[in-house]
């Protein structure tokens, strides 16, 4: 019974002896974060994860036709290398419109329209917007900046076959302030928004393009009077919810900020053209201050922490509850959970 037993079992491969091709091949099956947490994990994945048969399955489809509409195309001695460049510097084509690059922890393209590209409603009238160059700010030569208007209304389109099949892309204003601001208040009415495919109908969304959400969240945190301390506290929770809500606009790592425009799940096969507009209309309020890089559209990622199934240094493969979650390799290797 015992010797039947561990006849039907199957045998523990040791992954010393596998070749180099095969962990190559097991490794561009997962994610760019996993294969270089695996790297670590046994010496015999360590040249496989360098190899550019791994980095290429990473890359996009299009990612040789990206760089050759690039102004400067990038300079790489491997795949992984060039992954890394299009994740940390984004790629400016087709003549200074658009910036391409690489979501570093899916791969996902990403995508940003530059402000010359949109469709900005009098942008071309310098009574009220002007075009100024930010060389060590901005990723293109030209930013616009609103100088007068009470129409303020912006449009940008991008065809859904640039992007990424299978994914939820979210597209955000991104924008700075001047040293003088006039007309983008908390008091007035929100700005509305919509991303949608050309031709249906899309869910727009509100939200204050607002310049004091950060001064106003701070000014409520001490009390003078303990009358007022529940009404304080009770705007500072409303303010610090529309910020998580996406209501206000978030500071970015590059000194910029962004705003929330609404979401869009690019389905596999699907085309058309997509479209972004941001309007804010309603008031009629005169307003100035407004310093526009672009719309960038980006991946929205979620990945859930759980359970995997990890290499070890022991040869084996073990289940380990990690917070860094690694791969589910059983099957490749014919183990049974």
């Amino acid at each position: 019974m015992a010797t039947e037993t561990s006849r039907n079992r199957c045998p523990v491969t040791d992954i010393n002896v596998l070749p180099e091709n095969c962990i190559a091949n097991f490794l561009s099956l997962t994610s760019p974060p996993e294969t270089c947490r695996l790297s670590l994990v046994a010496s015999t994945f360590r040249s496989a994860a360098e190899s550019d048969s791994v980095w290429e399955r990473f890359l996009p489809s299009d990612y040789q036709d990206m760089i050759a509409r690039a102004s400067e195309p990038p300079v790489f001695a491997s795949k992984k290398e060039l992954y890394l460049s299009l994740s940390d510097h984004p790629l400016i084509i087709d003549d200074g419109t658009k910036s391409f690059s690489l979501d570093r922890r899916s791969g996902k393209k990403c995508f940003m329209l530059s402000a010359r590209y949109l469709t900005i409603i009098w942008g071309d009238t310098p009574e009220y917007w002007r075009w100024i160059s930010l060389p060590n700010e901005s990723r293109f030569t030209e930013v616009a900046e609103l100088l007068h208007v009470c129409w303020l209304e912006i449009h940008g389109k991008i065809s859904t076959q640039m992007l990424s099949p299978d994914t939820t892309y979210a597209a955000y204003l991104v924008f700075k302030w001047a040293a003088r601001v006039i007309g983008f208040r908390f008091e007035y009415k929100p700005a509305e928004s919509w991303v949608r495919l050309s031709g249906s109908e899309g869910q727009s969304r509100s939200f204050h393009l607002d310049t004091n959400g950060r001064q106003r969240r701070e000014r409520c945190v001490v009390p003078r009077r303990r009358v007022c301390h529940r009404n304080i506290i009770r705007r500072r929770q409303e303010v610090d919810a529309l910020r998580e809500s996406g209501q206000y606009p978030k500071e970015r790592g590059d000194g910029w900020l962004e705003m929330e425009l609404g979401e869009y799940l690019n389905k596999s096969g699907e085309v058309g053209e997509l479209e972004i507009c941001l309007q804010e209309v309603k008031d009629g309020n005169w307003k100035s201050g407004l310093i526009l890089q672009g719309i960038e559209i980006k991946p929205k990622i979620s990945t859930p922490v759980q359970n995997r199934w990890v290499i070890s240094e022991g040869r084996q493969l073990e289940k380990w509850p990690h917070k860094y979650p690694t791969i589910k390799v059983f099957n490749y290797f014919g183990i049974d959970k």
